[in-house]
């Protein structure tokens, strides 16, 4: 047994509620009582001993106290087993407590803690059970409580309700006089939740009509009546983590709990309907679906008239005007609202659900209602007199909209419902469109037959009734299936009349086709159409002559009328739409007509130079349709490759074939191998592709020299990277081996000459043919995955730096990829290109480049005459010559990128090279050519060495980023940033030139405006003076707009954290001033309108700070009411505002 006096201790510290005892040395004195319970140390009866005079004195606070001591340690001993007899005795005391109310809440936290028990461990009888519940409705006030406790009361009556519900009805009407005196008028959250589920657990206690509930339903409806809506005022940012609509969720699973409440609930529903209040409308609409399900089809038969009306009424008034777009995709038919699509708004799609429930639950009842509705028939009889949608009045579209959705729920429910809508409805439409069944046969071209006035009206409601049909075929299983054919009408009448409508829907297509923009028209029409083609399923489908009709006469609008922008894009659309929705069912003769009809002849249109759609509306079009699915996919793609490759072949003579090829390339680099890596589809395409462009390089057309379209090698050297990166490493193993073969034996480079050293002197002429195949190779080299085989990489190494330095960017990026994708070891286990990283660096930055005057650039063997020099003095001017140097600093930029995000140390010989091309003398270097001060300090090479820092911070596109698989450091950025920073700012103070300082500026700029502007706040205070002179340096050149408005976005970041408010209101004047001087800038818009919201943020400064500035702000910001840009007059009337606003005084200017 535990010693006693530190058992006194634990004790004493827990029941004393002096400041000397804190709660959490409360909590710890009862985590070690607990502790020593759970362990045997303790046994529960000795602690009860223990406890005695703290159980029994007649002081009330530490009586409390020691029964809550009590009741919390048999809660957290709730997984020790205890006999019976203990249980016993500890209800006994616990319940007999509950008459002591100011020690109630031990008393309800110990009732509670063994009535949760579970069976294994030893439970409360049902006799306890019972006695618990006589004492708390006997003694417990619940309402007099506070929150706490009352939570306590309502947590008890929940466990007592679902785990001893049989002992419980031994009370009779007394637990149900005791739940209603406890939860009425209750307003806390938490506490009404329990509430509400008391209510429920009551409901499925008592379920019988005739049973004890029915004659206290009333009574305890009037408790909950008040609750709705629920009108939620509790703080969202509270204690409590109740949200407004768990308590409307539980508030309605009360009212649903049992059909005894339905002469209550559904009234005070319906007359809620009428309420102005927001939830009060949502929450009757959903209440009415659920309690409907609930309370069952006869108790809610003779309401449905009134809830009709209620539903109608609805959708009148906040049914919205329809979107007549084919842009969204069409809706499964499971679980979506489809047919014509409107603008979602919740109180229309509450008013739908509920009558689809109505109508599932009593189909009949409802259509009939539906069928036989005045104004049902009203639309019937007066939309037959409008031809075109324009023509229809505005209250009358507002009622055509409503009953269409109405005919759409009604067809889509039930079969039942569905034939009866047919029959009584749909045989009107036909008739009013002067449709018969005689002349459904339709033209086997596809043409539309001549037609006499189409009714839009009637077109329009075919359409919902249709959708609603084609959705519950989809939606339903097979035997449904097969009894709708046996049985249903509306298979029936479809199958009559499909032709008819089929004409019916083209020749509304014909009347519109000229009209611009998209109409309602030309919507109907085609979405009709559309509907029709996707009538399919296993079971039951439309001839297979009226869907491929329809194919024709999308087709034919796709080749004919392409100068129909919208009509075009409709059709086009549509195609999409039948596509993807035939390629579920890709073995059936409606696929295989979809195949032939439509993606053979997309894809022969690439080849047709006599059909005079242009080329851009080609590649859409099968860009789109290839996507409809994989199948379609494979035939574009083949079709595609076909038709970039017969164009390939011709470039150097047809001008024109490059064009096409450029465009083929460039759908399928942005739009077909995106999606078809997203879909999960095989790399063997993309893999056979690479390989053949390789093919078609090595036969010297493409890349010969009479050829000089740039825009080909680009988006040849586009399509190669995306085409690489998206592939395995063994399918870019393959891909790399034939890159290399074609580059070994198709260029003038001599590669056995440079395995081995020395070389012996030679010019190494690159002819442009050997230009654009190194640059194709480079991408390859760029796109690989770490773990690649990259073939004879010494030897690639060395022509890509023999290459560099005349500007070829791809190998500059290739070495990049190289540095920051190889490992830092020999192992052959880890390194599959058989060189490590400290190798490759030091074959870039220690190889010999041998220069001369006279002789082009090569490789030195140490024997000849002339300069030796490795690339870093290239970029310092040792060359003597400016294009190779500003050459050779673009290439070491995008070294240094490489090593920069695997955070390599040798980026900081890098950067030291950069800024000794801003500054000289920070950078010791061997003086193999003297520099003059005019080679040092030539504008174009100090702006490529600022603008390499562009280079090494932002987000690369083309290469080194995850897309090309490049190893990147998390918080490189910043690491960056914090190392360059103070070099740049000491540099800026002691620099000796103007040139130099706005070349550093111009550096400095670059790393801010990239850096995470978590990074930037830290240093905020040293950086503001410089980065406003960065903005006033960057304003007088056009191409420095991008990087002025970059900057400017750190500006208005700083000014918006906290972090960097104490060094905003040191410089508030200096950055006033900048900021004007940004007013007029003209050059972009977004720095005109982001300047002007700096200003407004300015304006939560301290007054005494800005309020001088106050004039000359308003002054300023009044000629900016004139901007040319209407988002820049936008925030300038607020800016004014703002300012203006400081004092009462008006000013004019």
């Amino acid at each position: 047994m535990a010693e006693t006096t530190e058992l006194t201790r634990h004790i004493e510290s827990y029941v004393d509620t002096s400041s000397s005892s804190s709660p959490s040395l409360q909590a710890a004195s009862l985590n070690a009582i607990a502790s020593l319970v759970k362990t045997d140390v303790l046994p529960l009866q000795a602690l009860v001993r223990e406890l005695g005079m703290y159980l029994t004195t007649t002081d009330n606070v530490i009586r409390a106290r020691g029964i809550l001591l009590l009741a919390e340690v048999v809660t957290r001993v709730e997984s020790k087993p205890l006999d019976s007899a203990t249980i016993h005795s500890l209800v006994g005391f616990f319940k007999d407590r509950l008459a002591d109310w100011r020690a109630v809440r031990g008393a309800l936290v110990g009732c509670l803690a063994l009535i949760r028990r579970k069976s294994v461990l030893g439970t409360v009888t049902s006799s306890d059970a019972t006695a618990i519940s006589q004492s708390f409705f006997q003694y417990m006030q619940v309402q007099s409580l506070g929150q706490y406790d009352r939570k306590l009361c309502f947590e008890l009556l929940d466990c007592l309700l679902e785990h001893y519900s049989d002992a419980l009805t031994t009370l009779g009407d007394g637990l149900i006089y005791g739940v209603c005196e406890a939860i009425d008028a209750e307003k806390d959250p938490e506490c009404l939740m329990l509430a509400f589920h008391i209510v429920q657990s009551l409901a499925q206690l008592y379920p019988d009509s005739s049973g004890l509930l029915a004659s206290f339903a009333k009574d305890i409806f009037d408790i909950l009546e008040p609750y709705f809506p629920i009108h939620f005022t509790h703080p969202t940012n509270g204690d409590t983590h109740v949200q407004r609509d768990d308590l409307s969720r539980s508030l309605m699973s009360a009212f649903s709990s049992t059909p005894l409440f339905e002469p209550f609930v559904i009234p005070l529903l319906l007359e809620k309907l009428s309420s102005s209040l927001h939830s009060a409308k949502i929450d009757s609409l959903k209440y009415l679906r659920v309690c409907s399900s609930k309370y069952g089809a006869e108790r809610i038969a003779k309401y449905a008239k009134s809830i009709w009306f209620s539903i109608k009424d609805t959708l009148s008034t906040y049914l919205g005007e329809p979107n007549f777009s084919l842009n969204m995709a069409p809706v499964d038919g499971i679980g979506g609202i489809g047919g014509i699509g409107f603008p979602e708004n919740e109180f229309v799609m509450e008013a739908l659900s509920l009558l689809q429930q109505l109508i599932v639950q009593n189909g009949s009842l409802l259509t009939s209602v539906i069928i036989d509705d005045e104004d049902v028939n009203i639309i019937f009889n007066t939309i037959s007199s409008y031809d075109i949608y324009d023509a229809i009045p505005v209250q009358e579209k507002k009622k055509l909209h409503a009953i269409g959705r109405i005919l759409y729920i009604a067809s889509k429910s039930t079969i039942t419902s569905c034939n009866a809508v047919f029959e009584g409805l749909f045989s009107r439409m036909i008739d009013n469109l002067g449709v018969s069944v005689s002349n459904t046969d339709s033209s086997p071209n596809g043409h539309i037959f001549p037609s006499q006035k189409v009714k839009f009206g009637y077109l329009y409601l075919c359409i919902e009734l249709l959708a609603g049909f084609r959705e519950l075929i989809v939606g339903s299983d097979e035997p449904a299936l097969q009894y709708v054919i046996d049985h249903g009408t509306s298979c029936t009448w479809l199958h009559s009349f499909s032709s008819s409508l089929f004409n019916d829907f083209g020749s509304v297509l014909a009347a519109s086709a000229d009209r611009c923009p998209l109409d309602p028209d030309i919507y109907i029409g085609v979405k009709g159409l559309q509907t029709l083609a996707m009538f399919h399923s296993e079971v039951f489908s439309l001839q297979k002559s009226i869907f491929d009709n329809i194919l024709k006469k999308f087709m034919s609008i796709i080749i004919e009328d392409f100068n129909k922008k919208v009509l075009w894009e409709a059709a086009l659309k549509a195609l999409c739409h039948v596509g993807s929705f035939v390629q579920e069912f890709h073995k059936s003769e409606k696929a295989m007509s979809y195949g032939s009809l439509v993606v053979e002849k997309i894809v022969e249109l690439l080849f047709l130079d006599d059909i005079v759609v242009p080329f851009s509306l080609k590649v859409e079009a099968l860009s789109n349709i290839g996507m409809t699915g994989m199948k379609n996919m494979v035939t574009c793609l083949q079709g595609m490759r076909k038709a970039v490759f017969a164009n390939l072949s011709k470039v150097h003579t047809n001008l024109r074939s490059s064009e096409v090829t450029v465009g083929l390339l460039e759908c399928y680099s942005c739009k077909l191998l995106p999606w078809i890596y997203e879909n999960g589809g095989s790399e063997d395409f993309t893999v056979q592709f690479a390989m053949d462009i390789w093919s078609q390089a090595g036969n010297f057309t493409v890349f010969s020299t009479s050829f000089e379209e740039k825009g080909l090698l680009d988006a040849l050297i586009k399509t190669m990277k995306l085409s690489v990166g998206s592939c395995s490493v063994e399918s870019q193993n393959l891909i790399i081996q034939k890159a290399y073969s074609i580059l070994s034996s198709r260029t003038n480079f001599q590669l056995k000459e440079l395995e081995s050293l020395p070389l012996s002197p030679g010019k190494y002429n690159i002819s442009l043919t050997d230009e654009r195949i190194i640059s194709l190779f480079a991408s390859v080299v760029i796109a690989v995955w770490p773990k690649t085989l990259i073939p004879n990489m010494r030897v690639l190494v060395h022509l890509f730096i023999v290459t560099l330095v005349r500007g070829i960017v791809p190998v500059a990026q290739a070495l990049g990829s190289i540095l920051n994708k190889l490992v830092s070891t020999s192992n052959s286990a880890e390194n599959s290109c058989g060189i490590t990283l400290e190798e490759a660096l030091d074959a870039i930055f220690n190889t010999k480049i041998w220069f001369s005057s006279i002789d082009m650039l090569q490789r030195c063997n140490g024997t000849s005459n002339g300069k030796e020099i490795v690339l870093t003095d290239i970029c310092l001017g040792f060359a003597n010559d400016k294009l190779l140097q500003i050459n050779a600093i673009c290439g070491l930029s995008w070294i240094g990128k490489g090593l920069l995000l695997r955070g390599h140390e040798g980026i900081k010989d890098i950067t030291m090279t950069f800024i000794e091309c801003l500054i000289p003398g920070t950078k010791s270097a061997l003086p193999l050519v003297m520099k003059s001060e005019d080679q040092i300090q030539d504008p174009l090479v100090m702006k490529s060495a600022a603008d390499a820092f562009h280079v090494l911070m932002s987000d690369s596109e083309v290469c080194l980023n995850k897309k090309f698989h490049a190893t990147i450091r998390p918080l490189y950025k910043q690491r960056f940033f914090s190392s360059m920073m103070p070099i740049f700012l000491q540099l800026i103070a002691k620099a000796y030139s103007l040139s130099s300082r706005s070349f550093l500026y111009r550096a400095l700029a670059h790393v801010m405006s990239e850096t995470p502007m978590v990074a930037v706040l830290n240093d905020a205070k040293k950086l503001i003076p410089v980065l406003l002179d960065c903005l006033s340096m960057l304003t007088e050149d056009i191409q420095d707009k991008d990087l002025l408005y970059g900057l400017l976005l750190v500006l208005s970041g700083i000014l918006t954290e906290k972090n960097g408010q104490e060094a905003v209101v040191e410089n508030a004047h200096i950055i006033i001033n900048c900021l004007i001087k940004l007013l007029d800038y003209p050059y972009k818009t977004l720095v005109r309108e982001t300047a002007i919201q700096c200003l407004v943020a300015l304006s939560e400064l301290p007054h005494g700070r800005i309020y001088p500035m106050r004039t000359q702000v308003l002054r300023a910001i009044s000629k900016s009411l004139d901007d040319t840009k209407r988002v820049v007059r936008h925030e300038a009337v607020k800016c004014r505002q703002t300012w203006a606003s400081m004092s009462s005084r008006t000013l004019h200017f």
